[in-house]
């Protein structure tokens, strides 16, 4: 009976213990895109390299305890999370949408051909489907070193060409081009060293041939009515990041009774409080109570920077730094309304 209820609990904390990422089955056998890209670089890609992806995510994710968090989410706060749960989160992300896109044929039959939606779109950002080319595969080949090339539906809903290194992605707060990836094409050498060497150019023009437009196409559709655009937007500020990851610095340390960090960051909280308050407010968020918030928010940054100015004893220093974060919170309230 102990044995048993010894495996019994075993299972329970199993299954209560949060999501586990899987590795997704190819829709094709690994010798089938060898018009492109030749088995062996298919095989060893997709069950060495993306499952060392999800292996080594899933022991990330657990270590942080974040097991109730989406992928999207991981991903979309990449720069609060570990290395380890950035790289492999967008490790396992990148690659999903990789094989999704590949196609070994595009026939007239097949659903590799391009939605007239997704057609009008290309043509009136790129001007044509040769120039869209054009432009992922510049983006591809500039990429130094190790990294990827997207082809990118932004907030605003238009489609742009991006890349990113190592396995970042337009989700991505770190990213400069923030959106949904619809297409990403895989530059890390082992996506192509084995037939191409250092021909990153002729990889490029075979990957060409193997995508599947059908699917794009779909992926196209979805991301335009994906919530995940406007939250994007929404948290593409990088002005209130820059001044969170300071504030996190300062009243954390505080709170246990440590106020160097905020002797020494006074001035650097104050001067981001100030480009918050002269930043573009994202388009969802704009109202009057955020910019008034934003203005109450810069004069509490100048009392407490005031304080440390006059060399204040720490339980003004925490009252102070009490009121910047409440009012910070209030911001942040206001936005997620």
């Amino acid at each position: 009976m102990k044995p048993f209820l010894s495996i019994f609990i075993l299972f329970i904390s199993f299954i209560s213990s949060g999501q586990s990422f899987t590795l997704p089955e190819l829709r094709f056998s690994y010798d089938a895109y060898e018009q492109g890209i030749d088995a062996k670089t298919m095989e060893i890609h997709h069950s060495k390299h993306h499952q060392g992806y999800v292996r080594k995510l899933n022991k990330a994710v657990s270590e942080s305890k974040l097991e109730n968090k989406s992928l999207e989410d991981l991903m979309m706060y990449a720069s609060y999370r570990t290395r380890s749960v950035r790289n492999n989160a967008g490790g396992h992300y990148n690659h999903t949408l990789f094989w999704e896109i590949l196609t070994p044929t595009i026939e007239n039959s097949s659903p590799g051909i391009i939605n007239n939606n997704l057609e009008r779109a290309i043509n009136k950002s790129f001007g044509s489907m040769e120039n869209l080319r054009k432009e992922l595969s510049n983006a591809a080949a500039k990429r130094f070193g190790s990294g990827w090339a997207w082809l990118v539906v932004t907030p605003n809903k238009e489609l742009v060409v991006s890349s990113s290194p190592n396995q970042d992605n337009p989700i991505m707060d770190v990213s400069d081009v923030r959106g949904i990836p619809i297409l990403g094409i895989d530059v890390w050498e082992h996506a192509y060293y084995l037939r191409y060497q250092n021909k990153r150019g002729d990889y490029l023009s075979a990957i060409w041939s193997l995508l599947d437009w059908g699917v794009v196409s779909k992926k196209y559709a979805a991301a335009l009515n994906n919530p995940l655009l406007v939250k994007i937007e929404k948290e593409n500020w990088p002005e209130i990041n820059a001044f969170h990851k300071v504030l996190a610095q300062t009243f954390h340390a505080a709170e246990k009774g440590d106020f160097k960090p905020i002797r020494a960051l006074s001035g650097s909280l104050y001067a981001k409080a100030i480009l918050l308050q002269d930043a573009d407010i994202p388009k969802p968020l704009m109202n009057p109570e955020v910019s008034l918030a934003l203005i109450r928010l810069e004069k509490k940054c100048f009392s407490l920077n005031k304080l440390i100015v006059k060399n204040a004893k720490d339980k003004s220093l925490m009252k102070m730094i009490s009121a910047v974060h409440d009012v910070f919170h209030e911001v942040q309230g206001l936005c997620h309304d």
